[in-house]
Formats: structure tokens, C-alpha cells, sequence
């Protein structure tokens, strides 16, 4: 792992970039700080970018791109580009719609992958957090088989490269798996992976599915308000990852980035600081023992920052299987 430029093949032949820039933005911070990121991402060698219509910031990650286009820095082909559709976008008829929406938003002719963001339907319409009058969310009971086939018409229709799906558990991803007429199998699942969740039998599963696995929040997620636990551990405090750390000459966050690429798995690291962007991209300029990966491996507490309470009486919540 030379190459800042190291892609893993996915099952339906393309290449995905095996280090990603994630380009969700706190709800305290101004959207377009991501614009600046993602210009410092490529120059810094990041060709791989993790967007959402539900983030807010598709408009902005896409004019840096096409600016990076313009200026000769990269091809659009070098970039990998992720989307994903939102749940009260689930309804099959739904689907083409969104993607369309976000790829007018991004100005591009195509995304690299779409993805499905969760497995968990709200109610169809304008607003993307439907509550009711006591502030519950509206749920909706969509047959996610049908949503799928709605994602494989979006791929045949060359809107997306591939097509994926996010925050799903073993028993929804054999689902799709095992729908009748599955044309295309999803090319991966991205789901929270970090030490303190390490996903070890879902990536087995994935593995042996030959579904890529895609992790986000491997620093540990920032504090998104409603999403995530406030009062779990910092996963950067973690004395091991210091130890580490002071071993190899990096930073505790570079091992933890490292420690999921060696597992084979595609990484996703999200930050506010250029710095932090331009120093990531280094977690190609060493390796981890095999010794150390068991010691890292140690460190899994099935702690999940990323709960999503305001979902959890939804029938289709994951996160309450074991894996």
C-alpha cells in the first residue's frame, strides 16, 4: 500500500479508492467549509468523495471538483464520487428521482456509486425528517427488494457507476441477497467501523458475500446532535492508539485509519482542518505489525457512537441484531 491512489475491485468490475473523504458537516459549521476540504483533499491525493443528498453539501464538493477538472489537476474519471438516497426517498418510484436531483446539485453526468443511506423508510415527501405532532418521526413500509430494483434501473439507465447500500445488517443485506431476480448484488455495505466497533463478523459476512465494506466514523465520529451517543469515550484518548502512535511515528488518528486499511477494508475519515486532510493522506508511508493489528483488534467493545435514536422503534432498525 504504496499508492495513494490504491483501489479495491468491487464485484461489478469498477475500482473503488481504498482512502475516502467524508463530506458531512456538523450542523454548527457553515456548509460550505467543505468546498475549501475538498479542494485540499485532491491536491493532497484524496480522489475518493462520500456525499449524501441528506449532508447539504453536494453543490459545494461538485464545484471543487469540477474546478479541479478545469484546472487539469485531475479527470472526472479519476474521481470516485458516492451518493446516496435518503429515506423518505425509499418508494421505488422515488429513487431515479433523487439520484437525479443530487447529480443536478453535483453538476456531474454520473455518481460512481449510490448507495442506499438506511434501511429504514420515512414518510414520502418534501420533508426529509417527517414528525408528527408530538415530534416523532413519520414512518413509512416500503419493501426495500423493490427499492433495490429501483437502484439496478438507475445503474442500467448509466446514472451510477454501482450501486451499494449503507447501515445494513447481515439479515437485511441476505434480503437483498437473496431476492428473487437479483440483477446486480450490492458492491458494498458502509456502516460505523472503528476499534471500539471493529464489525468483525459483518466484515466476514460481507467478505465471503464478496461485498466490499465501506467504514465511516473509524476516528470516532464527530458529535452530530440526535445521531450519537454524547457521552461515549473519545476513541482518540484511547491510550493504545498513543502507544502506537509513538511507536510507528504517527498520530493516533493515522493508526486507527490504518488499522481498517490492513483489514481490507475502504475507509472513510471526515475532518474539519486542512492539516488533518494533508496528514490522513500519509497513512500510506508505513504499516502495522500483524502483532499490533491483534492488539488493535483487542480494543473492540461493540461500542457504536452512531446510534440514531429518533429511529430505533422503526421495524427496520439494524443497529438491535448483533451484527
Amino acid at each position: 500500500m504504496n499508492s495513494k491512489c490504491q483501489r479495491v475491485e468491487l464485484n461489478d468490475g469498477h475500482f473503488i479508492p481504498v482512502l475516502g473523504l467524508g463530506t458531512a458537516i456538523p450542523i454548527k459549521f457553515p456548509k460550505s467549509m467543505i468546498k475549501e476540504l475538498t479542494k485540499v483533499a485532491i491536491d493532497a491525493g484524496f480522489r475518493h468523495f462520500d456525499c449524501a443528498s441528506i449532508y447539504k453539501t453536494e453543490e459545494y464538493v461538485g464545484e471543487s471538483i469540477r474546478t479541479k477538472i478545469a484546472d487539469g489537476t485531475v479527470r472526472r474519471e479519476d474521481i470516485f464520487y458516492t451518493s446516496k438516497v435518503w429515506c423518505n426517498c425509499l418508494r421505488p418510484e422515488l429513487v431515479r428521482s433523487s439520484l437525479e436531483q443530487s447529480l443536478k446539485k453535483v453538476q456531474l453526468d454520473y455518481v460512481d456509486l449510490y448507495l442506499i443511506h438506511f434501511p429504514m423508510a420515512l414518510k414520502a415527501g418534501e420533508d426529509e425528517i417527517p414528525v408528527d405532532e408530538h415530534g416523532k418521526l413519520i414512518f413509512d413500509i416500503v419493501d426495500l427488494c423493490a427499492t433495490w430494483e429501483a437502484m439496478e434501473k438507475c445503474k442500467d439507465a448509466g446514472l451510477t457507476k454501482s450501486i451499494g447500500v449503507s447501515n445494513f445488517n447481515r439479515r437485511q443485506l441476505e434480503m437483498i441477497l437473496n431476492k428473487p431476480g437479483l440483477k446486480y448484488k450490492p458492491v458494498c455495505n458502509q456502516v460505523e467501523c472503528h476499534p471500539y466497533l471493529n464489525q468483525m463478523k459483518l466484515l466476514d459476512f460481507c467478505k465471503s458475500n464478496d461485498i466490499v465494506l465501506v467504514a465511516y466514523g473509524v476516528l470516532g465520529t464527530q458529535r452530530y446532535t440526535g445521531w450519537v451517543d454524547q457521552n461515549t469515550p473519545a476513541l482518540l484518548d484511547e491510550p493504545v492508539l498513543h502507544r502506537l502512535a509513538k511507536k510507528y511515528n504517527q498520530t493516533p488518528a493515522l493508526i486507527a485509519l490504518r488499522y481498517q486499511l490492513q483489514r481490507g477494508i475502504v475507509t472513510l475519515n471526515s475532518t474539519l482542518k486542512e492539516n488533518r486532510v494533508k496528514e490522513n493522506i500519509q497513512v500510506f508511508e508505513f504499516q502495522l505489525s500483524s502483532e499490533d493489528m491483534k492488539v488493535l483488534n483487542g480494543l473492540n467493545r461493540n461500542l457504536r457512537y452512531m446510534t440514531a435514536p429518533l429511529f430505533e422503534d422503526h421495524p427496520n432498525f439494524p443497529f438491535s441484531d448483533e451484527y
